[in-house]
C-alpha cells in the first residue's frame, strides 16, 4: 500500500458518516452480492476522479485467499486416496535423493522443493493436465527443475520408469539413470521443456502460449482450450527473465497461460523477502501487468478463524507480518506461533484460546491443501481474457521436520539421518518397517493397488501420462530444391548486394513455396528495416492478435506497416530474449503440436549469441529446429557502431552448442546452399539440429557458384581458386577466409602475385566450427579403431597436395580460425589473423587495418610465413612491411 493511500485511510474526519457508508455497502453486498458493490464503488471512484480528486489505486489486496471458501469449486476426487498417493510420492522422491547421496560421487539433488510443491503437482496431474490425444492437443508443462524427483516418483508408480532407473538418479552416463533436471535432450520421450536455468522457464512459457495463439489465428491449428502451465519458485522471480515478459501476456490476453508460483518464502540461501512480503509484491507486479491474480495463502484449517474474525484483527495481523517471521512460525512450532503471532493482539490471542499448540502447528498453508489448490486451478482453467498467476504459499521442506523444514539450509539438504527418515515415514503413514529405514527403500504399493489404479484411471481420463514428448512429427515436409534459388547461384554481375540481402531474397523464395511457405515464421526484434525486410510487412503481415485497430502513418505507401490477426511476421519489439523465446516455440512446434514450422530469427549479431546464449543452449536441449541469423556480423563489417555492437566472437558461442550448425558465408550461393541444406535436414529428414548463420551488410558483387562446391560449403571449406601447376622455383601459399574478409584474402592473392610472384590457392571456409568438429570426429575414430583405415579430416584432405604455408583471416577473433590448426597436413605452417580486442567506430578500411586483417596484413603474413620456411629472406619481409604500409610500432589491437 503506498503512503498516500495509507494516509487517506488513517484520516477519518467523520466516523459517523464513515459508518453509514460501510453499512450501506454491507447492505448492497447482502442484497445483490459483491459484484454489485464493486460496480458501485467503481462508479464512485470514477466520479471522484472526474471531479479532480486523486484516488490512488492499490495493487494489492489483503493477505488472504482470493477465492472465498464459499465460492470454491469442489473436487470429485477421492481425497483420502490422493493423500496416500502424495505420501508415497513424497517418500520416493526423498528416497531417490538420499540414496543417491549415500553413493560415491556427491551426486546432489533436491528434496525440499518437491516437498513444498507436491500438492500443487498432484492436483494438476489428477484433475487438470491433459495429455496429447486424438481428442485434445494436450497441455504443456514447465515443471520447476528442482522438483524433478517428484515427477520421476509419479512415473515410477505409473510404470513408466522402473526402480533401477530411479535408483540411478543423476547417473546417466551408462544410459540407465534419469537426468538431474528436465532435459529433453537426455530424455527425449519424457521431458517437454528444460527449466532449471532459472528464469528461462517463465519467459519461454509466455512466448509458447503466445505461439499457440499465433498458430490458431493463422489457421494452422484449430482453436482449443489447451493451457501452458508454468511452475516457478518465488525466489526465481528475481531473475529478469521471470517477470520481464509478463506485460506481453497481459497485453495479448493470453488466457491459455497459467503461472503457479510456489511461494515457500525461501530461496537457496535464506528468505526471499525476509523484510517484506513476496506474495504481496508479486500480486502488485502481476496485477499491474494485466494478469488475473489468485492468492492461495491459507489452508482450510484457517477458514473458521477467519470467519470468526469479525473485527478484522486477524487480517490486520496477517497483513503486517513479514515473511521472515512467517518462516519462524513454521520452523519453531505451535507454542512459539501462539506467543509471537497470535499473541500480538488480544483479539487474535482469543481466537486460538481453545486450540492446542499442536492444533496451531497444523494450521496449514494454502499450497498444501488439495481442496484450495483444486479451487484455484479450476478458476484458472475457466478464466477468459487474462493469463492467471496462482501465488501458492507453502513450506519449504514440508515434512522434513528437524532435518530441514522451513530452515535456511533446506534447499541444500541432500541427506537425512535415520531418525529424520523415521519421522518422515510416520508423518505420512507409510508402511516401511523400522528395520528397513536405514536402506531408505523405494515403496511401490503394487500394480493392482487402489493407489496405482486410481492414478492410472485419472491419467486415462485426461488422455494419458505426462510429461511426455513427441520425437518427430507425423509429416516430413518437402523443401525447395537448390535450383529454386537459381538467381543466387549465378553471378550478380555489376549488381552489388550484401549477404543479408541474399538471405532476404532466399526468404522470399521460401515464402512462395507451397509446402514450406505457410510454415515459415520470420521473427525480428524491431530491426526489420535495418535488414531490408520491411517488404514482408505488406506481403505477409505482422502478427497482432486483435488485428490493426488504427490507420498506420504510412498507409499510403507501398510497404506500409500492416498488422493482422493472421499475420506471419513476429515483430517482437526490442527484446532479443523475447524473440528468441518465440523462435524456440516455433522451432519445437514439431514436438509440441505435431506441426513442423520453420522459424527465422534475424538479429544484430552482437545482440544474439552473446545476449541470449543461455536460451540458445536451452534450444539445443529442446532439440529445436530452425535458423538463427546474426546480421551485421563481424568486428569490422558494421562500421560506425563501435565496441558494444561489433561481433567478433559469436561463432565461438554457437560452436559450443553440440547440435548448432554454425556458418559464416561470403557469397550469395553459399547462403542459398546452407539454407537449402538446413531445410532438408530439419524439415524433411527431421534431424534435431539448428543453424546459426552470420550475415553482413557490406555490398559487393558475387561470383557464380563453382561446380561441385555444395559439399565443401556444408562441410565448411572448398577450393574457390586453384593457382594451377607450380613451376620449378615458384612460390605458393594457401589463403583461407570467411565472411567479408574472404574478399580481403582474394585481394591479397593478387598483391602477392604482382609484388612477389607468389601464387595463391584460395579457399572459402564458411565454417571453421564444422571443420573443427569433423577433425575431432576423425581423430577420435582413428584413436578408437587403430586397425581400420584411418579417416582423414576434411581440412587435411583439402590442403594436401598444395605446397606452401596456409594463412587464414576472418572478421572474428583468432581462436575462430585457429580451431583447425591440429588438422593441417603434416609440416604445413599455419598463420591465423583475427580481430581480437574491443571493437570501435570507424570506416571498414580503417577498422581492418587496425585489427590487422586487411589485404595488406594478409599479404605480409604470407611473405613472413614463406620466410619462416626459408623460402624468402628477412629482407623480403621488410620490403613487404614498407610496400604495404604496415606500421611496426603500432600498438597491439588486443591491448588498445
Amino acid at each position: 500500500m503506498n503512503d498516500l493511500l495509507k494516509d487517506l485511510l488513517d484520516q477519518d474526519l467523520d466516523p459517523t458518516e464513515t459508518r453509514e457508508w460501510m453499512e450501506a455497502i454491507s447492505a448492497v453486498i447482502g442484497a445483490d452480492g459483491p459484484e454489485r458493490a464493486h460496480y458501485l464503488l467503481t462508479r464512485m471512484v470514477d466520479e471522484t476522479r472526474r471531479s479532480g480528486g486523486h484516488i490512488p489505486f492499490p495493487l494489492t489486496t489483503d493477505y488472504v485467499n482470493t477465492i472465498p471458501a464459499a465460492l470454491e469449486s469442489k473436487s470429485s476426487g477421492d481425497a483420502a486416496l490422493e493423500w496416500k498417493i502424495r505420501s508415497i510420492l513424497r517418500w520416493n522422491a526423498m528416497a531417490m535423493v538420499v540414496r543417491a547421496n549415500r553413493k560415491p560421487g556427491d551426486l546432489g539433488g533436491h528434496i525440499s522443493s518437491f516437498a513444498s510443491s507436491a500438492t500443487l503437482y498432484d492436483v494438476g496431474f489428477n484433475h487438470f493436465w491433459r495429455a496429447p490425444s486424438a481428442a485434445h492437443p494436450g497441455d504443456l508443462l514447465y515443471i520447476q527443475g528442482h522438483s524433478s524427483p517428484g515427477i520421476y516418483a509419479r512415473a515410477f508408480l505409473e510404470g513408466r520408469i522402473d526402480e533401477s532407473q530411479i535408483d540411478a538418479y543423476r547417473m546417466e552416463v551408462d544410459g540407465k539413470g534419469v537426468s538431474s533436471y528436465p532435459h529433453p535432450w537426455l530424455m527425449p520421450d519424457f521431458w517437454q521443456t528444460p527449466t532449471v536455468s532459472m528464469g528461462l522457464g517463465p519467459i519461454t512459457a509466455i512466448y509458447q502460449a503466445r505461439f499457440f495463439k499465433y498458430l490458431e489465428h493463422r489457421g494452422l491449428l484449430p482453436e482449443s482450450d489447451r493451457k501452458v502451465w508454468c511452475f516457478m519458485g518465488d525466489g526465481e522471480s528475481d531473475e529478469p527473465e521471470s517477470l520481464g515478459a509478463i506485460a506481453l501476456a497481459g497485453r495479448e490476453q493470453l488466457d491459455n497461460l497459467v503461472f503457479v508460483i510456489n511461494c515457500n518464502l525461501q530461496r537457496l540461501d535464506g528468505p526471499v523477502r525476509g523484510n517484506g512480503k513476496i506474495i504481496q509484491e508479486l500480486e502488485g507486479v502481476f496485477r499491474g501487468a494485466g494478469w488475473n491474480v489468485l492468492k492461495l495463502i491459507w489452508g482450510s484449517y484457517w477458514d473458521p478463524l477467519l470467519m470468526r474474525d469479525t473485527k478484522g484483527m486477524l487480517r490486520k495481523l496477517m497483513n503486517e507480518t513479514l515473511d521472515g517471521e512467517y518462516q519462524n512460525y513454521k520452523a519453531f512450532g505451535g507454542a512459539y506461533t501462539r506467543e509471537h503471532f497470535f499473541g500480538k493482539y488480544p483479539e487474535t490471542k482469543a481466537l486460538v484460546a481453545s486450540l492446542s499448540d499442536e492444533d496451531i502447528a497444523h494450521l496449514n498453508r494454502g499450497g498444501h491443501d488439495p481442496h484450495k489448490v483444486y479451487a484455484a486451478y479450476a478458476a484458472a482453467h475457466a478464466k477468459k481474457g487474462q493469463p492467471t498467476v496462482i501465488l501458492a504459499k507453502t513450506v519449504k521442506g514440508y515434512g522434513m521436520g528437524e532435518a530441514g523444514e522451513s530452515k535456511n539450509i533446506t534447499h541444500q539438504q541432500k541427506k537425512m539421518d535415520t531418525a529424520s527418515i523415521k519421522a518422515f515415514r510416520d508423518r505420512f503413514n507409510l508402511p516401511i518397517p523400522d528395520d528397513k529405514l536405514e536402506e531408505v527403500p523405494f515403496y511401490h504399493p503394487g500394480e493392482n493397488s487402489p493407489e496405482v489404479q486410481y492414478m492410472k484411471a485419472r491419467r486415462a481420463a485426461l488422455g494419458g501420462s505426462l510429461p511426455q514428448r513427441r520425437r518427430k512429427a507425423d509429416e516430413s515436409l518437402p523443401v525447395p530444391e537448390l535450383a529454386a534459388f537459381e538467381r543466387l547461384l549465378k553471378a550478380s554481375g555489376d549488381r552489388e548486394i550484401s549477404t543479408t540481402m541474399a538471405f532476404v531474397q532466399a526468404l522470399n523464395v521460401i515464402l512462395r513455396d507451397k509446402s514450406v511457405g505457410p510454415r515459415t515464421v520470420p521473427i525480428v526484434a524491431d530491426e526489420a528495416r535495418t535488414f531490408g525486410m520491411e517488404g514482408l510487412f505488406r506481403q505477409i503481415g505482422i502478427y497482432a492478435p486483435f488485428g490493426q485497430l488504427y490507420r498506420p502513418v504510412d498507409a499510403d505507401q507501398l510497404m506500409y506497416y500492416r498488422e493482422d490477426a493472421a499475420g506471419q511476421v513476429l515483430q517482437e519489439g526490442i527484446t532479443e530474449a523475447g524473440a528468441m523465446s518465440s523462435w524456440v516455440a516455433a522451432a519445437t512446434s514439431y514436438s509440441t503440436n505435431n506441426l513442423p514450422m520453420l522459424p527465422f530469427f534475424i538479429f544484430y549479431s552482437m545482440f544474439g549469441m552473446q545476449r541470449v546464449g543461455d536460451l540458445a543452449w536451452l534450444a539445443g536441449d529442446m532439440r529445436a529446429r530452425g535458423f538463427l541469423l546474426g546480421a551485421t556480423a563481424g568486428r569490422t563489417t558494421l562500421n560506425g557502431e563501435g565496441l558494444q555492437h561489433e561481433d567478433g566472437h559469436s561463432h565461438l558461442f554457437s560452436g559450443v552448442i553440440p547440435n548448432c550448425k554454425s556458418y559464416d558465408p561470403t557469397f550469395a550461393f553459399e547462403v542459398a546452399v546452407i539454407l537449402q541444406d538446413g531445410m532438408r535436414r530439419m524439415l524433411t529428414d527431421q534431424e534435431d539440429v539448428y543453424y546459426y548463420m552470420t550475415l553482413m551488410n557490406e555490398n559487393y558483387t558475387h561470383p557464380e557458384m563453382p561446380e561441385g562446391a555444395e559439399t565443401g560449403i556444408i562441410k565448411g571449406m572448398y577450393l574457390l581458386k586453384n593457382a594451377g601447376k607450380t613451376k620449378k622455383g615458384e612460390l605458393r601459399v594457401q589463403l583461407l577466409g570467411s565472411g567479408t574478409i574472404l574478399r580481403e584474402v582474394i585481394a591479397a592473392a593478387d598483391m602477392l602475385e604482382r609484388d612477389f610472384s607468389i601464387k595463391s590457392d584460395i579457399f572459402s571456409c564458411p565454417s571453421f566450427v564444422e571443420l573443427r568438429r569433423d577433425g575431432y570426429d576423425c581423430e577420435r575414430h582413428n584413436r578408437m579403431h587403430p586397425t581400420a583405415a584411418p579417416k582423414k579430416p576434411w581440412v587435411t584432405e583439402q590442403l594436401e597436395g598444395f605446397d606452401g604455408p596456409a594463412i587464414a583471416a576472418t572478421d572474428y577473433v583468432r581462436q575462430y580460425a585457429d580451431q583447425v590448426r591440429a588438422f593441417m597436413p603434416s609440416g604445413k605452417h599455419y598463420t591465423v589473423l583475427g580481430t581480437d580486442g574491443f571493437g570501435r567506430s570507424d570506416t571498414r578500411a580503417n577498422l581492418r587495418r587496425f585489427f590487422e586483417v586487411d589485404r595488406n596484413y594478409v599479404a605480409h603474413a604470407a611473405v613472413a610465413a614463406l620466410a619462416s620456411e626459408g623460402k624468402l629472406k628477412p629482407t623480403d619481409v621488410e620490403r613487404a612491411l614498407k610496400l604495404y604500409g604496415i606500421d611496426t610500432d603500432k600498438a597491439n589491437p588486443v591491448t588498445v
